[in-house]
């Protein structure tokens, strides 16, 4: 199975990151902006935090805050569950299964390498399940 490393290989590498000290209303348009569903949450080169869509919905509008006005600090999930760039797809799916995350930080000796979705994970598996197909295909008709 695919390692995560070959997975961002395949990426753009962009990695969108917000402050601890913007507010929430500025790390939600970015995320409108770039059609992502969670941002890094950075301090300086350190990740400090993550803030998804879920956050936005649960700790503001539900909690009847005001996005300018709330700090991304005050709504980030600060204890980020990330993984490493050897670890494999089949992992990475069921960590955000048994977490109900859709984002995976890419970590290596402390160092951000990238971010994998969920999406990304089922690509992967989707065209190492054709490429599969298509051997078989060919083993069967002698092709």
């Amino acid at each position: 199975m695919k390692k995560v490393r070959a997975l961002l290989e395949g990426k753009s590498g962009n990695v969108w990151s917000v402050s601890p000290n913007d507010s929430v209303y500025d790390a939600i348009a970015m995320m409108a902006e770039k059609n992502i569903g969670a941002v890094l949450v950075m301090e300086e080169d350190k990740l400090v935090g993550v803030m998804s869509e879920r956050d936005y919905a649960r700790k503001v509008i539900l909690a009847g805050h005001s996005s300018k006005e709330t700090s991304v600090s005050a709504v980030m999930t600060e204890r980020v569950i990330f993984v490493k760039p050897h670890e494999t797809v089949e992992e990475c799916m069921a960590l955000m299964t048994e977490r109900r995350i859709r984002h995976l930080p890419v970590m290596e000796e402390g160092k951000l390498l990238g971010v994998v979705s969920i999406g990304d994970l089922v690509k992967a598996v989707i065209s190492e399940q054709q490429f599969m197909i298509e051997q078989l295909e060919n083993y069967i008709t002698g092709g």
